[in-house]
């Protein structure tokens, strides 16, 4: 399909901002204003921030049929991502390494109660994935995600701002992850003989510090992400492939983990089930609720997706459900398996199973935390530069983000600048005190998604009132309607 016939389609990108610099007009005013010397003054130049700041993006409607969507050099990000595809990238988001350290450290002060606590916390989540699958099954199929929702339902400086707070969590999520893995990583290689400690710190456990711990050196970490970071510029097809093979990897683990710690349960040790009474059930909730941090990465797959609009929600719920019921699977195994109190504070699972005499299934933990950890570093930088792709086009960013690239289709300079971000911050840094405030821009962004829904609601709720009282949708409700990502009036009783 051709680039004129795609146009229609996209939200209106840096060609609309360029004319608004060049025409000088004020958003609002619906009258462009010749350039003068007296523009360059200090309120004249408020003005044309707040009104860029104060816009929002108007979006087209769409069609599932539109395969390809043009980038500013030309080139299309392919579309070859199916709905299995999407799970997978949600799950691996999602189920890292804490699902076998998360659920036994939380049980200590809930006792068994850590499954209702996780339970609560997936419920909580199940509903803010409802407003994401809502939104990606009627928003036009390019990237963005949260950014884009935000974009089109407020303003332009919130949706930057979104996308400040998102790019903080994951540029420091992805270093303490790429440190994380190449902790596991040396600890597998020490399993063999010739590798048990002759490995130096500085290679991949922890890191040697200088200057009273300001810097921390770490090889093996950004090496772990220069091989990823190559794997997601070669194309989605390839990075799809590894993050597939990691993800059915890590499952089958867990399921086989779940499986074989079943046979050694007592069910007197889930008595009692809430030792500490329900406000401690409700603590470990607020705890554990970042563990399902990452189904929103599959609405950052729109663009690349084969049927987005049916396969984006579906996704996203299906994503979900799988960690849901993956998280409980660990709970009652581990709980049952031995008395809370009891439960190790930095391996619990693998202490476990260890205290039964299956050493071996501690070693299947590592594996699969070592896969675990590949897959949610390796969506995590997916993610990021699927985010700097969208700002590249809005005009948000230099234009040099928002190129693909023409043979692999992969936005090969965002993708190289964020492995280049996180290896300095991996292998420099120690960032585990800023570990600590990642989740924020998740946060935000839930929470700005859940108000675009409930203002959409209200919306449609009153133009749905004006329509049944004037018996005609008019230009202005109809314009109004497919600004919020309606693709046609059909989806509106008039």
């Amino acid at each position: 399909m051709s680039l004129r016939g795609n146009s229609n389609i996209l939200p209106v990108y840096k060609r609309r901002r360029t004319e608004n610099i060049q025409a000088g007009s004020v958003m609002g005013e619906g009258k462009p204003t010749a350039y003068s010397p007296s523009s360059s003054s200090s309120s004249s130049h408020v003005s044309r921030f707040w009104s860029s700041a104060l816009r929002t993006k108007t979006l087209a409607s769409s069609s599932p049929s539109d395969s390809s969507i043009r980038t500013l050099s030309g080139d299309a990000l392919v579309r070859r991502l199916g709905l299995f595809d999407l799970i997978l990238i949600g799950v691996g988001a999602s189920v890292g390494a804490g699902i076998f350290v998360v659920t036994g450290t939380v049980a200590r002060d809930a006792g068994p109660g850590v499954t209702i606590s996780f339970i609560l916390a997936g419920a909580s989540c199940v509903l803010n994935a409802l407003c994401y699958a809502e939104l990606a099954s009627r928003f036009p199929a390019v990237v963005g995600g949260a950014y884009l929702y935000t974009y089109t339902a407020f303003n332009e400086l919130t949706a930057f701002l979104v996308f400040a707070q998102l790019m903080l969590d994951y540029h420091i999520g992805a270093a303490s992850i790429a440190r994380s893995l190449a902790s596991y990583v040396v600890a597998v290689l020490e399993l063999f003989p010739f590798f048990k400690e002759n490995i130096p710190s500085w290679i991949g456990h922890g890191g040697e510090e200088f200057l009273g711990g300001a810097l921390s050196i770490n090889i093996l970490a950004p090496i772990l992400l220069v091989l990823l970071t190559i794997v997601l510029c070669r194309g989605v097809g390839e990075s799809s492939a590894v993050n597939c093979f990691m993800t059915v990897t890590k499952v089958v683990i867990v399921l086989f983990v779940i499986i074989v710690g079943a046979f050694k349960v007592d069910v007197s040790n889930w008595s009692p089930f809430a030792p500490n009474g329900f406000k401690a059930i409700l603590t470990g909730a607020t705890v554990v609720f970042f563990a399902y941090v990452g189904f929103d990465a599959v609405a950052n797959s729109a663009e690349e997706s084969k049927r987005p609009q049916r396969d984006l929600p579906i996704g996203i719920m299906g994503s979900l459900l799988v960690c849901v019921v993956l998280y409980i699977g660990v709970c009652l195994v581990i709980t049952g398996m031995v008395p809370y109190k009891l439960l190790g504070e930095d391996a619990p699972l693998a202490e476990a199973f260890t205290s039964k005499g299956l050493k071996y299934v501690s070693i299947l933990i590592s594996i699969g935390a070592v896969a675990g950890l590949t897959t949610t570093l390796l969506v995590g930088l997916y993610v990021q530069s699927r985010l700097y792709l969208g700002l590249g086009r809005d005009g948000l960013l230099p234009s040099l983000f928002a190129r693909v690239h023409p043979k692999y289709h992969t936005p090969v300079h965002s993708q190289i600048w964020v492995g280049i971000v996180a290896s300095i911050l991996a292998g420099l840094f120690n960032i585990h005190a800023l570990s600590h405030i990642l989740s924020v821009g998740s946060l935000v962004c839930w929470r700005l998604t859940s108000v675009y829904n409930i203002l959409k609601f209200l919306i449609i709720s009153y133009l749905s009132f004006a329509i049944t009282s004037l018996g005609s949708c008019n230009y202005q409700s109809h314009h109004v309607y497919s600004s919020l990502g309606f693709r046609g009036k059909k989806e509106l009783a008039c």
